[in-house]
Protein backbone atom coordinates (compact mmCIF):
# COMPACT_ATOMS: atom_id res chain seq x y z
CA UNK A 1 0.00 0.00 0.00
CA UNK A 2 2.68 1.82 0.66
CA UNK A 3 4.83 1.41 -2.37
CA UNK A 4 1.97 2.14 -4.35
CA UNK A 5 1.41 5.86 -2.51
CA UNK A 6 4.60 6.38 -3.77
CA UNK A 7 4.24 5.36 -7.52
CA UNK A 8 1.38 7.67 -7.88
CA UNK A 9 3.20 10.38 -6.23
CA UNK A 10 6.48 9.75 -9.04
CA UNK A 11 3.73 10.05 -11.59
CA UNK A 12 1.82 13.32 -10.84
CA UNK A 13 5.50 14.77 -10.20
CA UNK A 14 6.78 13.46 -13.52
CA UNK A 15 3.41 14.74 -15.20
CA UNK A 16 3.99 18.58 -13.71
CA UNK A 17 7.21 18.02 -14.76
CA UNK A 18 6.55 17.58 -18.58
CA UNK A 19 3.67 20.28 -18.41
CA UNK A 20 6.10 22.80 -17.47
CA UNK A 21 8.79 21.94 -19.91
CA UNK A 22 5.97 22.10 -22.78
CA UNK A 23 4.38 25.73 -21.46
CA UNK A 24 8.28 26.81 -21.43
CA UNK A 25 8.77 25.84 -24.78
CA UNK A 26 5.62 27.15 -25.75
CA UNK A 27 6.48 30.49 -24.61
CA UNK A 28 9.79 30.71 -25.78
CA UNK A 29 8.70 29.83 -29.73
CA UNK A 30 6.11 32.87 -29.39
CA UNK A 31 7.96 35.72 -26.90
CA UNK A 32 7.85 38.04 -29.97
CA UNK A 33 4.56 37.58 -30.91
CA UNK A 34 1.73 38.66 -28.13
CA UNK A 35 -1.57 37.20 -28.96
CA UNK A 36 -3.34 39.01 -31.84
CA UNK A 37 -6.14 40.43 -29.20
CA UNK A 38 -3.20 42.53 -27.84
CA UNK A 39 -1.61 43.83 -31.30
CA UNK A 40 -5.15 45.03 -32.47
CA UNK A 41 -5.68 46.46 -29.08
CA UNK A 42 -2.49 49.08 -29.16
CA UNK A 43 0.40 48.04 -31.42
CA UNK A 44 0.64 47.78 -35.29
CA UNK A 45 0.42 44.42 -37.15
CA UNK A 46 3.12 42.92 -39.08
CA UNK A 47 2.40 45.12 -42.46
CA UNK A 48 1.82 48.38 -40.61
CA UNK A 49 5.54 47.59 -39.20
CA UNK A 50 6.61 46.49 -42.71
CA UNK A 51 5.15 49.98 -43.77
CA UNK A 52 6.81 52.15 -40.79
CA UNK A 53 9.83 50.51 -41.88
CA UNK A 54 9.90 51.39 -45.77
CA UNK A 55 8.55 55.17 -45.36
CA UNK A 56 4.89 54.27 -46.31
CA UNK A 57 1.77 54.84 -44.50
CA UNK A 58 -1.44 52.86 -45.53
CA UNK A 59 -5.26 54.93 -45.89
CA UNK A 60 -7.96 53.08 -45.41
CA UNK A 61 -10.90 54.35 -47.88
CA UNK A 62 -12.34 57.31 -46.02
CA UNK A 63 -8.99 58.88 -45.02
CA UNK A 64 -7.83 58.10 -49.14
CA UNK A 65 -10.92 60.59 -49.55
CA UNK A 66 -9.43 63.02 -47.92
CA UNK A 67 -5.67 63.41 -49.67
CA UNK A 68 -5.82 64.49 -53.41
CA UNK A 69 -3.50 62.77 -55.81
CA UNK A 70 -1.88 64.65 -59.25
CA UNK A 71 0.87 63.08 -61.38
CA UNK A 72 3.81 65.35 -61.07
CA UNK A 73 3.59 67.92 -64.15
CA UNK A 74 6.12 70.04 -65.94
CA UNK A 75 6.27 74.03 -65.42
CA UNK A 76 8.84 77.14 -67.00
CA UNK A 77 10.33 78.51 -64.13
CA UNK A 78 11.74 82.29 -64.36
CA UNK A 79 15.08 82.98 -63.07
CA UNK A 80 14.32 86.46 -61.50
CA UNK A 81 14.73 88.37 -58.08
CA UNK A 82 12.46 90.37 -56.39
CA UNK A 83 12.20 93.10 -53.89
CA UNK A 84 10.18 95.64 -52.86
CA UNK A 85 9.99 99.64 -52.98
CA UNK A 86 8.18 102.73 -53.62
CA UNK A 87 6.57 104.75 -56.36
CA UNK A 88 8.10 108.15 -57.16
CA UNK A 89 7.54 111.11 -60.11
CA UNK A 90 10.09 110.73 -62.64
CA UNK A 91 12.62 113.28 -62.08
CA UNK A 92 13.74 113.12 -65.50
CA UNK A 93 10.75 114.58 -66.72
CA UNK A 94 9.88 117.29 -64.20
CA UNK A 95 10.49 120.57 -65.50
CA UNK A 96 9.88 123.73 -62.71
CA UNK A 97 8.04 125.93 -64.54
CA UNK A 98 9.96 129.67 -63.56
CA UNK A 99 8.67 133.15 -64.96
CA UNK A 100 11.36 133.71 -68.16
CA UNK A 101 10.82 137.30 -66.94
CA UNK A 102 10.92 139.09 -63.80
CA UNK A 103 7.23 140.57 -62.52
CA UNK A 104 4.73 139.88 -60.42
CA UNK A 105 1.62 137.41 -60.33
CA UNK A 106 -1.65 138.21 -61.19
CA UNK A 107 -3.69 135.09 -61.99
CA UNK A 108 -3.60 131.48 -61.63
CA UNK A 109 -4.98 129.22 -63.70
CA UNK A 110 -3.78 125.73 -62.37
CA UNK A 111 -3.88 123.49 -58.83
CA UNK A 112 -1.62 121.11 -57.22
CA UNK A 113 -2.29 117.79 -58.61
CA UNK A 114 -4.03 119.39 -62.26
CA UNK A 115 -3.75 117.74 -65.46
CA UNK A 116 -2.11 119.79 -67.69
CA UNK A 117 -1.26 119.26 -71.42
CA UNK A 118 1.94 121.27 -73.28
CA UNK A 119 0.91 125.16 -73.98
CA UNK A 120 -1.81 125.15 -71.24
CA UNK A 121 -1.23 129.05 -68.96
CA UNK A 122 -0.44 128.25 -65.46
CA UNK A 123 -0.38 132.03 -64.15
CA UNK A 124 0.56 135.22 -65.49
CA UNK A 125 2.76 138.44 -64.62
CA UNK A 126 2.66 141.59 -64.74
CA UNK A 127 6.05 141.89 -66.71
CA UNK A 128 8.11 145.19 -66.68
CA UNK A 129 10.07 143.85 -69.54
CA UNK A 130 7.00 142.99 -71.54
CA UNK A 131 5.32 146.71 -71.16
CA UNK A 132 8.83 148.10 -72.65
CA UNK A 133 9.44 145.47 -75.37
CA UNK A 134 5.60 146.25 -76.69
CA UNK A 135 6.78 150.68 -75.90
CA UNK A 136 9.78 149.82 -78.51
CA UNK A 137 6.90 148.05 -80.74
CA UNK A 138 4.55 150.92 -80.23
CA UNK A 139 7.62 153.48 -81.06
CA UNK A 140 9.06 151.50 -84.13
CA UNK A 141 5.49 151.34 -85.83
CA UNK A 142 5.14 154.89 -85.90
CA UNK A 143 8.47 155.28 -87.01
CA UNK A 144 7.65 153.03 -89.79
CA UNK A 145 4.50 154.73 -90.73
CA UNK A 146 6.81 158.33 -90.61
CA UNK A 147 9.49 157.02 -93.09
CA UNK A 148 6.61 155.41 -95.05
CA UNK A 149 5.19 159.06 -95.83
CA UNK A 150 8.12 160.39 -96.05
CA UNK A 151 9.33 158.72 -99.09
CA UNK A 152 6.10 158.83 -100.65
CA UNK A 153 6.63 162.67 -100.44
CA UNK A 154 10.05 162.49 -101.88
CA UNK A 155 9.24 160.31 -104.79
CA UNK A 156 6.90 162.94 -106.13
CA UNK A 157 9.16 165.38 -105.13
CA UNK A 158 11.88 163.29 -106.66
CA UNK A 159 9.76 163.21 -110.22
CA UNK A 160 9.64 167.17 -110.15
CA UNK A 161 13.17 167.85 -109.52
CA UNK A 162 12.12 169.34 -105.89
CA UNK A 163 15.02 167.24 -104.57
CA UNK A 164 18.62 165.40 -105.37
CA UNK A 165 18.64 161.60 -105.69
CA UNK A 166 20.78 162.04 -102.74
CA UNK A 167 17.67 162.97 -100.63
CA UNK A 168 15.81 160.18 -102.35
CA UNK A 169 17.93 157.71 -101.71
CA UNK A 170 18.19 158.60 -98.04
CA UNK A 171 14.97 158.28 -97.51
CA UNK A 172 14.83 154.48 -98.93
CA UNK A 173 17.26 154.27 -96.39
CA UNK A 174 15.28 155.74 -93.60
CA UNK A 175 11.56 153.61 -94.52
CA UNK A 176 14.14 149.94 -94.91
CA UNK A 177 15.69 150.80 -91.58
CA UNK A 178 12.12 151.65 -89.62
CA UNK A 179 10.56 148.30 -91.44
CA UNK A 180 13.69 146.11 -89.63
CA UNK A 181 13.07 147.78 -86.83
CA UNK A 182 9.30 147.34 -86.59
CA UNK A 183 9.78 143.32 -87.31
CA UNK A 184 12.61 143.09 -84.72
CA UNK A 185 10.28 144.76 -82.16
CA UNK A 186 7.34 142.37 -83.29
CA UNK A 187 9.57 139.59 -82.69
CA UNK A 188 10.81 140.62 -78.93
CA UNK A 189 7.06 141.24 -77.74
CA UNK A 190 6.24 137.57 -79.31
CA UNK A 191 9.29 136.02 -77.23
CA UNK A 192 6.73 136.99 -74.34
CA UNK A 193 4.71 134.57 -75.50
CA UNK A 194 1.80 137.25 -77.41
CA UNK A 195 0.50 136.02 -81.05
CA UNK A 196 0.56 137.30 -84.31
CA UNK A 197 -3.12 138.59 -83.47
CA UNK A 198 -2.21 140.10 -79.98
CA UNK A 199 0.97 142.31 -81.67
CA UNK A 200 -1.18 143.62 -84.24
CA UNK A 201 -3.62 144.77 -81.86
CA UNK A 202 -1.00 146.46 -79.40
CA UNK A 203 0.32 147.99 -82.76
CA UNK A 204 -3.54 149.18 -83.82
CA UNK A 205 -4.56 150.75 -80.57
CA UNK A 206 -0.98 151.82 -79.45
CA UNK A 207 -2.00 150.46 -76.27
CA UNK A 208 0.39 148.65 -73.94
CA UNK A 209 -0.97 144.93 -72.65
CA UNK A 210 2.01 144.32 -70.02
CA UNK A 211 0.06 140.81 -68.81
CA UNK A 212 2.52 138.15 -70.30
CA UNK A 213 1.48 133.91 -69.29
CA UNK A 214 3.59 131.70 -68.35
CA UNK A 215 2.41 128.05 -69.90
CA UNK A 216 3.36 124.43 -69.20
CA UNK A 217 6.21 123.14 -71.08
CA UNK A 218 5.30 119.49 -71.02
CA UNK A 219 2.13 117.17 -71.04
CA UNK A 220 1.64 116.11 -67.14
CA UNK A 221 0.34 116.66 -63.43
CA UNK A 222 1.16 119.75 -61.09
CA UNK A 223 3.38 118.05 -58.78
CA UNK A 224 3.83 121.25 -57.01
CA UNK A 225 2.92 125.20 -56.22
CA UNK A 226 4.61 127.64 -55.12
CA UNK A 227 2.41 130.72 -56.49
CA UNK A 228 0.44 133.18 -55.38
CA UNK A 229 -1.11 136.33 -56.45
CA UNK A 230 0.84 139.38 -55.41
CA UNK A 231 4.21 137.57 -55.53
CA UNK A 232 7.05 138.62 -57.19
CA UNK A 233 8.88 136.69 -59.71
CA UNK A 234 12.30 136.08 -60.81
CA UNK A 235 13.84 133.67 -63.21
CA UNK A 236 15.55 130.98 -61.93
CA UNK A 237 14.94 131.92 -58.11
CA UNK A 238 13.81 128.97 -56.49
CA UNK A 239 11.11 127.98 -55.54
CA UNK A 240 9.43 127.91 -58.86
CA UNK A 241 5.81 129.05 -59.16
CA UNK A 242 5.15 125.49 -60.50
CA UNK A 243 6.77 122.00 -61.13
CA UNK A 244 4.98 120.00 -63.93
CA UNK A 245 6.38 116.18 -64.38
CA UNK A 246 5.72 114.23 -67.37
CA UNK A 247 3.41 111.06 -65.63
CA UNK A 248 3.48 108.83 -68.90
CA UNK A 249 6.36 106.83 -66.97
CA UNK A 250 6.72 107.01 -63.07
CA UNK A 251 9.76 105.64 -61.12
CA UNK A 252 10.00 102.49 -58.90
CA UNK A 253 13.12 102.90 -56.26
CA UNK A 254 14.02 99.62 -55.04
CA UNK A 255 16.75 98.39 -52.37
CA UNK A 256 18.33 95.22 -53.48
CA UNK A 257 20.79 93.13 -51.31
CA UNK A 258 24.71 93.57 -51.88
CA UNK A 259 24.95 89.68 -53.27
CA UNK A 260 22.73 90.07 -55.98
CA UNK A 261 24.07 93.14 -57.17
CA UNK A 262 25.89 91.30 -60.28
CA UNK A 263 22.84 90.10 -61.78
CA UNK A 264 21.40 93.46 -62.35
CA UNK A 265 21.94 95.70 -65.08
CA UNK A 266 20.53 98.53 -67.37
CA UNK A 267 17.48 97.20 -69.67
CA UNK A 268 16.08 94.41 -67.60
CA UNK A 269 12.57 94.02 -67.65
CA UNK A 270 10.88 94.61 -64.13
CA UNK A 271 7.51 93.88 -63.42
CA UNK A 272 5.41 95.82 -61.02
CA UNK A 273 2.81 95.26 -58.31
CA UNK A 274 1.09 97.85 -55.90
CA UNK A 275 -1.31 97.75 -53.12
CA UNK A 276 -3.88 100.04 -54.77
CA UNK A 277 -4.30 97.55 -58.09
CA UNK A 278 -3.20 94.00 -56.15
CA UNK A 279 -4.36 91.85 -59.59
CA UNK A 280 -2.98 94.27 -62.48
CA UNK A 281 1.26 94.22 -62.92
CA UNK A 282 2.87 97.55 -64.70
CA UNK A 283 6.15 96.90 -66.50
CA UNK A 284 9.16 98.43 -67.22
CA UNK A 285 12.88 98.25 -67.56
CA UNK A 286 15.82 99.02 -65.27
CA UNK A 287 17.29 102.66 -66.12
CA UNK A 288 19.74 103.20 -63.69
CA UNK A 289 21.42 101.33 -61.01
CA UNK A 290 23.17 103.08 -58.26
CA UNK A 291 27.13 103.65 -58.17
CA UNK A 292 27.90 102.26 -54.45
CA UNK A 293 26.29 100.12 -51.90
CA UNK A 294 24.98 101.70 -49.10
CA UNK A 295 27.76 100.89 -46.27
CA UNK A 296 25.08 100.53 -43.68
CA UNK A 297 22.42 98.58 -44.77
CA UNK A 298 24.60 96.63 -47.99
CA UNK A 299 22.10 97.40 -50.42
CA UNK A 300 21.92 98.95 -53.62
CA UNK A 301 19.45 101.52 -55.49
CA UNK A 302 17.86 100.16 -58.40
CA UNK A 303 15.70 102.57 -60.20
CA UNK A 304 13.39 101.59 -63.22
CA UNK A 305 11.00 103.54 -65.42
CA UNK A 306 7.32 102.26 -65.62
CA UNK A 307 4.77 102.59 -67.93
CA UNK A 308 1.79 104.13 -66.57
CA UNK A 309 -0.60 104.82 -69.79
CA UNK A 310 -3.52 105.34 -67.42
CA UNK A 311 -1.81 107.37 -64.61
CA UNK A 312 -2.87 105.27 -61.67
CA UNK A 313 0.30 105.48 -59.91
CA UNK A 314 1.20 107.53 -57.28
CA UNK A 315 4.30 109.17 -55.54
CA UNK A 316 5.14 106.95 -52.44
CA UNK A 317 3.21 103.92 -53.48
CA UNK A 318 4.40 100.86 -51.38
CA UNK A 319 5.62 98.33 -54.68
CA UNK A 320 7.17 95.13 -55.03
CA UNK A 321 8.79 94.01 -58.34
CA UNK A 322 10.50 91.30 -59.89
CA UNK A 323 13.22 91.39 -62.37
CA UNK A 324 14.07 88.79 -64.85
CA UNK A 325 18.13 87.62 -64.54
CA UNK A 326 18.19 84.69 -66.34
CA UNK A 327 17.01 82.56 -69.04
CA UNK A 328 13.55 79.99 -67.89
CA UNK A 329 13.60 77.05 -67.19
CA UNK A 330 11.86 74.08 -68.30
CA UNK A 331 11.39 71.50 -64.87
CA UNK A 332 9.30 69.13 -62.58
CA UNK A 333 6.89 70.81 -60.82
CA UNK A 334 4.63 70.51 -57.85
CA UNK A 335 1.80 72.53 -56.28
CA UNK A 336 3.30 74.05 -52.66
CA UNK A 337 0.89 72.12 -50.75
CA UNK A 338 1.88 68.69 -52.24
CA UNK A 339 5.90 69.41 -50.34
CA UNK A 340 6.18 68.96 -46.69
CA UNK A 341 9.19 70.69 -44.80
CA UNK A 342 10.32 68.40 -42.01
CA UNK A 343 11.68 69.52 -38.64
CA UNK A 344 15.57 68.64 -39.64
CA UNK A 345 14.73 71.17 -42.75
CA UNK A 346 15.01 68.18 -45.27
CA UNK A 347 12.16 68.22 -48.26
CA UNK A 348 9.34 65.61 -48.69
CA UNK A 349 6.73 64.27 -50.89
CA UNK A 350 4.68 61.61 -50.85
CA UNK A 351 4.36 59.14 -54.08
CA UNK A 352 1.60 56.79 -54.71
CA UNK A 353 0.67 54.01 -57.29
CA UNK A 354 -2.79 53.26 -56.39
CA UNK A 355 -3.66 56.12 -53.95
CA UNK A 356 -3.94 53.72 -50.85
CA UNK A 357 -0.21 53.42 -50.05
CA UNK A 358 2.18 56.50 -50.04
CA UNK A 359 6.04 56.13 -49.54
CA UNK A 360 7.76 59.00 -48.20
CA UNK A 361 10.52 60.32 -50.64
CA UNK A 362 13.16 63.17 -49.80
CA UNK A 363 13.27 65.97 -52.89
CA UNK A 364 15.26 68.78 -53.69
CA UNK A 365 13.31 72.01 -54.17
CA UNK A 366 14.33 74.90 -56.39
CA UNK A 367 12.57 78.17 -57.23
CA UNK A 368 8.95 78.76 -55.86
CA UNK A 369 6.55 80.49 -58.28
CA UNK A 370 2.68 81.04 -58.79
CA UNK A 371 2.13 78.59 -56.31
CA UNK A 372 4.16 75.79 -57.85
CA UNK A 373 7.92 73.98 -56.26
CA UNK A 374 10.38 73.11 -58.56
CA UNK A 375 11.31 69.39 -58.15
CA UNK A 376 14.95 69.70 -59.07
CA UNK A 377 15.95 66.01 -57.92
CA UNK A 378 14.08 63.18 -56.20
CA UNK A 379 10.81 63.15 -58.73
CA UNK A 380 9.90 62.64 -62.16
CA UNK A 381 7.39 64.14 -64.77
CA UNK A 382 3.81 61.50 -64.21
CA UNK A 383 4.70 60.38 -60.68
CA UNK A 384 1.55 60.00 -58.83
CA UNK A 385 2.06 61.84 -55.47
CA UNK A 386 -0.12 63.67 -52.80
CA UNK A 387 -0.71 66.96 -53.93
CA UNK A 388 -3.07 67.96 -51.15
CA UNK A 389 -3.25 66.58 -47.56
CA UNK A 390 0.69 65.48 -47.68
CA UNK A 391 1.02 66.89 -44.50
CA UNK A 392 -1.59 65.00 -43.31
CA UNK A 393 0.55 61.78 -44.66
CA UNK A 394 3.75 63.37 -42.61
CA UNK A 395 1.84 63.55 -39.31
CA UNK A 396 0.45 59.67 -39.98
CA UNK A 397 3.81 58.69 -40.36
CA UNK A 398 5.63 60.33 -37.13
CA UNK A 399 2.72 58.95 -35.18
CA UNK A 400 3.13 55.11 -36.41
CA UNK A 401 7.03 55.30 -35.94
CA UNK A 402 6.76 56.50 -32.20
Amino acid sequence: MRFEKKTILAGTALAVAVIIIATGVYFAKNSGNPPASERSAGEPNAKQADAVTAKSVELNETQAKTVKVEPAGERTFVIQREAVGSIDFNQDMTVPVFSPYQGKIVELFAKLGDEVTKGRGLYTIDSPDLGQAESTLIAAAGVLELTTHTLARAKKLYETQGISQKDLEQAVSDQQSAEGALKAARNAVRLFGKTEVEVDRIVAWRRLDPIMVVPSPITGRITARNAAPGLLVQPGVAPAPYSVADISTMWMLAQVIESDSPLFHVGQQVKVRVMAYPDKVFEGKVSTIGASVDPATHRLLIRSEIRDPKHELRPGMFATFVILTGDSVRATAVPAGGVVREGDGTMTVWVTTDSHIFAKRTVKVGLQQDGFDQIVDGLQPGELLATEGALFLSNAFTNASR
